[in-house]
């Protein structure tokens, strides 16, 4: 069923991890018709001296046609 999967630098604390998972599984329930047990929700911090390479290149600038929200950076 639905995983969401989330990267984000590192720095916050669980509960605001707690509440964006409970946000994204609220929202994802209506959205898409499915009960809560069929979601599950990961979050892995990245250092911020590694978020270019692990995340903006290959996930982000690298795998455009996937995004469905597309961030403000330059250069994407």
């Amino acid at each position: 069923m639905p995983h969401i999967s989330i990267k984000m630098i590192e720095g916050r604390d669980e509960a605001a991890k707690q509440k964006i998972a409970e946000a994204l599984v609220k929202t994802a329930t209506e959205v898409m018709g499915v009960g809560e047990d069929a979601l599950s929700v990961a979050i892995e911090d990245v250092p911020r001296a590694d978020w270019i390479g692990q995340v903006f290149l290959p996930e982000i600038r690298g795998n455009k046609e996937h995004l469905y929200k597309k961030p403000g950076y330059k250069d994407v």
